[in-house]
This record gives structure tokens, sequence and C-alpha cells, in this order.
């Protein structure tokens, strides 16, 4: 009999404790339901955002990037403090930083990448060919074009424009360069773009924020083309938005909302940049575009 009252005891207290943490959560839905931040960001007066601290054109310590100027629109309009949770931008950047809560939102992150929750896409470019103005391959447009057959082409290893090489038969000749690097003391993109420069390869690949960024930096600047018209290998175009964790609906729900009413200043950002925006027919987006509301 005593051991019966003991387990019934045991049972009402179980029940009790599983009542009250289910009324906790239910009361953190509700609150995250009103649109209560305080729940969600590290600090809901501040922008806290998740940067790399030597990466540009995206970012880096002395607010250079693009990504840095979005953050300052981006604090503006929500009228508060901006912050830069620097980390170098390889193996275990989300984790440290977003995962970590040491910041509320990395600022540029494909679509498609489970490593935290997107917001909607505030660009789309794409994968570019860059060669010397007047060197015969400033019309190409794909790699399946003939012209480039015997060229030395510069590709980072690992991206998917090298898969539509090694399909059209462009290894041969390519010179790689390291994907996963330390920015703070490497860069492949400011390697590839010096040895076009030099002549040592005769046109390069890389994704278009940073082939739109060195090109318009080189002396003479550097023709730079999107690769859309790919029908070998993967598709080279792709939609760029903001990562936030899992759990922060309401801060996803804010975000979006800043995209879309302040697209055309952001468009504007990133063409000063120089990066080759898309619109979802892969027809350029130039300043013209930019200056129209959505």
């Amino acid at each position: 009999m005593r051991t019966l009252v003991r387990r019934r005891c045991l049972l009402v207290a179980l029940v009790a404790v599983a009542a009250l943490l289910a009324g906790r959560e239910i009361a953190r839905a509700q609150s995250n339901e009103s649109g209560d931040l305080s729940i969600e960001l590290v600090d809901p007066k501040v922008l806290r955002i998740c940067a790399d601290p030597r990466n540009l054109p995206f970012s880096n310590d002395k607010g250079e990037g693009f990504e840095n100027k979005l953050g300052e629109l981006f604090a503006e309009k929500l009228q508060k403090k901006l912050d830069f949770m620097y980390f170098p931008q390889a193996t275990g950047f989300v984790r440290m930083t977003l995962g970590a809560h040491r910041c509320d939102v990395i600022m540029g992150f494909p679509q498609g990448d489970d490593l935290a929750q997107g917001t909607n896409p505030y660009y789309r470019t794409a994968y570019a060919l860059v060669a010397k103005q007047g060197s015969g391959l400033d019309d190409v447009d794909t790699l399946e074009d003939a012209r480039l057959k015997t060229k030395r082409i510069g590709i980072v290893a690992g991206t998917p424009p090298a898969t539509n090489m090694a399909v059209n038969g462009l290894m041969t000749n390519a010179k790689p360069y390291p994907l996963m690097i330390d920015t703070r003391f490497d860069s492949s993109a400011e390697a590839m773009i010096g040895d076009l420069e030099k002549g040592e390869i005769d046109a390069g690949i890389l994704w278009g924020p940073m082939a739109g960024f060195y090109a318009k930096k080189a002396s003479p600047p550097l023709h730079v083309t999107p690769l859309v018209k790919e029908t070998t290998g993967p598709k080279l175009a792709y939609r760029i938005g903001m990562g936030v964790r899992a759990a922060d609906q309401n801060w996803k729900r804010q975000l979006n909302r800043l995209i879309q009413e302040n697209q055309p200043a952001i468009d504007k950002i990133l063409l000063d940049f120089g990066v080759p925006l898309l619109d979802e027919n892969d027809r350029p987006i130039g300043a013209e575009t930019a200056t129209k509301s959505p």
C-alpha cells in the first residue's frame, strides 16, 4: 500500500513538473509570437553582425566591405547601435558566431544552406569569367566556348564552376587556387587577379562579387562576364540572403521587411562595389533599375 502511495506521489510530482515546463514553453512561444525580440537577440538594442575581419568585398574590420555598409544601412533603419563580431570565415564560422550567440545575423548566406535559417534573398549573382579587355576572351559567355580550350584558366578548387570546367575539358591547363584559406593572411581572389594582370593566366573564374570588385580595382579594369548560359554542369547563379538562428522567427520576419523596403538602396551599395547583379531571368540589374522601388 505504501509503495502504491509513493508511486502516485511521484507521478503527481512528475505531472506538476511537466505542466510547469509546458507552461514556460507556451509563455515563451506567446511572447515570441508577440514580436518580442529580447528572447531571440543577444541585445535587442544592438544590431550584432557576424563577419569576417578580412574578406573584401564582403567585410573587413575597417568597415570597408559591402556587408559593413549594409549593416550601417540596416542599423539606421532599425534605430539600433551597430556592432560587428569578427571571426575568420572558414570551417566552424557559423558555429562559433551565430551558433554561439555572439551575434545575430550573417549578412551573406546562400539559399539552400542548412547551417542556419535563411531570410528572403536580397541579391542574385553568378560565378563570372574575368579577362583582359581586348584579349579575345572578353566576349566569352560560357565555358563551352571553343576559344577556352587552349587557355590557362584560374579556378578556385572545389567551387561549382570547377565541375563545369572538367565537363568541358578545361582542367588540363587550369591553375587552381585554394578554397579553404585563412582570410587574415591570404586571398585566392587577389592572387588570381594578380596572375591575370601579369599574364600568368589567360582568364579567371570567381564568385560574382569578388570578380566584380577586383576587376574594377585593376588598372586597367578587367572585363567580367556572368556565366549564366551554362548547359553542362551545375547552374552557376545563386540567390543570397542573410542567415539567422533556426528559432529566431520574429527576427527573420523583421529582416525580410527591411530587405523588401530597402531593396533599391541595397542594390546601389552592391553595384557601387561592382557586384554583377542579376534578375530572375539572368538579365543584369544596372544603376537605373536599382533606383526603382520593387
